[in-house]
């Protein structure tokens, strides 16, 4: 369940101003938008005279615009629907990987403006830490935005959008105040979030996930990760960082991963699994894309390993569909092009594992950039802004 992070501003926005039905209005807009009045007093049970009250003054303020398509109301009067206006507020989103920081400056609708990338060499708190402050430094500067909030992403148990317990990439044993340290190195309000988190909120409120009441990230790369929406909700929890999907049952007779399961979805599906699978088959030393390579130019030794790959994919995504009984799902993430490469074996395992009078399942494979995880943080950012008080 959503909780408000707690962040403090060393300024007021106007969105900090603004009363929680109005951020109930706005919200509507932003995610439903643009939306006529007569729709949208409709939609949150108001009367036109109450929402007028609430949208004139944030149209006023700049927060809201009204669009130059014309509609007609429910009386037949012609109406001008609403819209978050893009430049309502500029946000900051840094996605860290274990090497690199990957930061994009947003407008209010999550466009991303400009984007920037800064080496981690230093993977102590304070490196980090000072590395992310470049980025942010280097987008506040190149966009000329003054932003109202920073949101930051890793690999990692995050508590309260504020505190990473751990994060086992950078060796940090000890929980760090990230969100406070970042504060306090820009006097920008800051928020934490798990990568994959904040990656399928960013589909949730803004990517392929919009407007659905269920769906499910399942995202593929050094690790496998999974987000799942539910009644339009983001499904939070405390382990949400701990990665609990990677050991779940594929293959019993598959290889073994470090903890020692046969054929789990870290032996069967991450980066080094496939590349140390099709190196054994081939007998020389390939990375994950160069397997992949191979296994779509019909090499047959990487064409098996990426088959195998693609079944225990297909089981996967058929377990999560059935638990959780969402018919989209996205695959996605650095790894994600199995799902291209291996599509065939993928479906037709999903189709083992499926009864046959289930729904039919939406797969999306999306090609997802470093700025589009990097959306991530931001949208979190976003959040905390414009939604009402918990």
């Amino acid at each position: 369940m959503w909780e408000t992070p707690a962040v403090t501003s060393p300024s007021l926005s106007p969105w900090d101003v603004r009363s929680d039905t109005e951020r109930t209005v706005a919200l509507e807009v932003l995610l439903h938008g643009p939306v006529s009045r007569s729709e949208l007093a409709r939609r949150l049970r108001l009367s036109p005279a109450s929402l007028t009250r609430l949208v004139a003054p944030m149209v006023a303020d700049g927060l809201l615009e009204e669009t130059d398509g014309m509609g007609t109301s429910a009386l037949g009067r012609p109406t001008r629907p609403v819209r978050i206006a893009a430049g309502a507020g500029h946000f900051i989103g840094v996605r860290l990987t274990p090497t690199e920081a990957h930061g994009v400056v947003t407008n209010m609708r999550a466009d991303i403006l400009g984007v920037a990338v800064a080496r981690l060499d230093d993977t102590t708190p304070a490196g980090v830490v000072g590395t992310v402050g470049d980025v942010i430094d280097r987008l506040r500067t190149d966009q000329q935005v003054d932003p109202y909030r920073v949101g930051v992403s890793l690999g990692g148990l995050v508590d309260h959008h504020a505190r990473v317990r751990s994060a086992h990439f950078y060796d940090w044993a000890e929980p760090v105040d990230l969100a406070a340290d970042v504060r306090r190195a820009t006097a920008i309000p800051t928020v934490i979030d798990n990568d994959v988190m904040a990656l399928t909120r960013a589909q949730s409120w803004f990517g392929i996930g919009r407007g659905m009441d269920r769906f499910a990230v399942i995202t593929l790369g050094v690790g496998v990760g999974l987000g799942i929406v539910m009644h339009g909700e983001l499904i939070e929890s405390p382990d949400a960082g701990l990665g609990l999907i990677q050991h779940f049952p594929l293959n019993d007779s598959g290889p073994v991963c470090p903890a020692g399961h046969h054929g789990c979805a870290q032996a069967m599906l991450t980066d080094d699994a496939i590349a140390a699978q099709t190196s054994v088959a081939i007998r020389r030393a390939v990375n994950r894309d160069e397997a992949l390579d191979l296994a779509a130019d019909g090499d047959p030794a990487a064409r098996a390993v990426a088959d195998q790959s693609g079944r225990a994919l297909g089981r996967l995504v058929a377990a999560v569909a059935n638990l959780t009984m969402c018919y989209r799902i996205i695959v996605t993430g650095e790894g994600g092009r199995l799902a291209a490469v291996a599509g065939d074996a993928m479906r037709a395992q999903i189709g083992i594992e499926r009864d046959p009078d289930a729904g039919q399942l939406e797969i999306h494979n999306p090609a997802l950039t470093v700025a589009d995880w990097a959306q991530g943080p931001a949208v979190l950012a976003i959040q905390t802004l414009v939604r009402p008080s918990a």
